[in-house]
This record gives structure tokens, sequence and C-alpha cells, in this order.
């Protein structure tokens, strides 16, 4: 451990110790007790997630717990620890994902399937549409993005409850791709912890690279490659787990021969409500997802 690492640790250490009543931190509280010593909660961040990797425990067993910023929607209702009852029934608006997903009991769900939701905006226009109970009972889910760790843990929890097929529609993109990896086989910096926050058998409804042609996606939306796009698509072609699953691979290599890419949004320049009546319903009726 470096010199530096040292003071760190020692900090973090001595909060800990600091009172007899302490049970847990949020990352900001930490950040903000000497915010020139970390720089950024973002150095913070990782200087938690090298904590955790050292002493081979889940950041939760620190006592440090970070703002959630994911949203969830759908048929569920749910405990969290201190009693509270959360409905996520509503069909206008979402709740936050717990900051405490190990303490939430007494889920209730009718829900069919769980779709995870790569954007924020598609998240939100799946609610204006109100999916979640136009075709069958489900739950939706986004990590706005690159999912933070309690949106990881509560697809998990809900997958290991509930026994329902996950979905992702995630964009036709190299990062989109990079998304739906995370919350089906992990991230770098928290594969120790793998077995608790991915869903291995997360299905990648949409968008894929040959739906572009198939529904016939004007070519005006789509968007070209740029160089960090190559490289990530490159970067994703020589992981284990895409290689070992061939219709993946074939997206992959379709979307790279284009070297055109598509976002989620690019379906309501068919028709404005293409996404959520047409081509998410045909998808799941039919299977059109691999």
């Amino acid at each position: 451990m470096s010199a530096t690492q040292d003071l760190y640790f020692g900090k973090f250490y001595s909060m800990h110790l600091c009172t007899e009543m302490f049970s847990f931190l949020s990352v900001r509280d930490i950040y903000y007790n000497d915010p020139q010593l970390f720089g950024s909660q973002k150095t913070l961040d990782s200087i938690l997630d090298d904590i955790s990797c050292m002493l081979k425990v889940p950041r939760r067993s620190l006592h440090v717990f970070a703002t959630s910023k994911g949203f969830i929607s759908g048929d569920l209702c749910y405990l969290e620890e201190d009693g509270t009852k959360v409905d996520c029934n509503s069909s206008s608006t979402a709740v936050p994902v717990s900051s405490n997903v190990n303490g939430i009991r007494n889920i209730v769900s009718a829900a069919k399937f769980i779709l995870i939701v790569e954007k924020d905006a598609t998240f939100q226009r799946l609610l204006d549409d109100a999916f979640c109970t136009r075709l069958s009972p489900c739950i939706i889910i986004t990590g706005k993005g690159v999912p933070d760790v309690n949106s990881r843990l509560m697809v998990r929890k809900l997958w290991d409850t509930l026994h329902i097929p996950v979905f992702a529609l995630v964009d036709a993109d190299p990062y989109g791709i990079e998304i739906m990896c995370i919350y089906k086989y992990g991230s770098r910096s928290l594969a120790f912890e793998a077995h608790s926050l991915t869903v291995p058998s997360v299905l990648w409804l949409g968008l894929l690279p040959s739906d572009i042609q198939r529904y016939r996606v004007p070519e005006e939306t789509l968007i070209p490659f740029s160089q960090a796009d190559e490289s990530k698509i490159n970067s994703l072609r020589t992981r284990d787990y895409i290689s070992c699953q061939p219709a993946w691979e074939r997206e992959i290599e379709a979307m790279q021969r284009l070297k055109q890419k598509a976002e989620i949004q690019s379906l309501s320049s068919i028709a404005p409500h293409f996404l959520t009546r047409v081509y998410l319903p045909n998808k799941l009726r039919y299977g059109g997802w691999i």
C-alpha cells in the first residue's frame, strides 16, 4: 500500500471510530469530512472500491452507502428496512432505487418480466405511455447510463426473489452493449462482487443492430462510428463472454461492418409510439431477444 493509500485508509478508518453509535455513512459524508484530501467524490468512489477489493468484502460491509441514481416503476411493492412501505405501481412517476437494497423485505409483485432500460429518457417514455400496464404486468428499472451498485443489486434481488425473465433495452452502440454486460457479467472494478451484483440470464431484447434494417430505421437517424466506438467494439469482441455467445457475436460483427449506431429514440422517427406499441410488444410476444 502506498503512502497516499495509507492516508486515505487512515482517514476512512478514523471516521468509523469517531462514534460508538456509528451505523452507516454516505459517500458524501466521508467526502465532505475532508474534501481537500479526496479531491472529488469520483476519487473517493475509486478508493472505496480499492478498500473493498483489498479486504474482499462488498462496500456495504464497510457501512458506506451511496445515494442511488436509478429509478424503478411497475408492479412492485416492498418494505424498506425501517418498515416504510414502497409502492412502485404509479403509471406516471417512478421511485428512486433504495440506498439499502439488502434491507428490503416483503417483496410483492405479479410482474411477468423485468426490463432494464439504459437511458432515463427512454424510461420516462415508457412511463408516459403506461407501458407497465399496457401489455402485461412488469417492472422497469434504469441506472441512467452506467449503473450504480444499488441499481445492479436491485435487479439481482428481484431476479432472485421473483424468478422471472430479465430483459435489457439499450442503444445499438458499443457503449449500450457495455452497459448491458455490466448487468449480466459485472464490471472490472467490482469483479470480486460479481456473484451478488450480476444476473447471468439477462437477455438482449433491443435495440439489436439487425433491427436497424429489419424495421427500416431511417438512415438520417443513424450515427457514424467514432474512434472511441471502434475501440470499444474491438474491446468487446476480445471478451470470452461475447465469443461464447454466437448470436451476440453476430450482432456485434454486423454493427462493426456497418460502422453505424442507433439510439433507441430513433424508433420514434418511424412513428411517435412505435417503441411502446409496436416494437416492444412484438419482441416480447414473439421472442425477439437473444
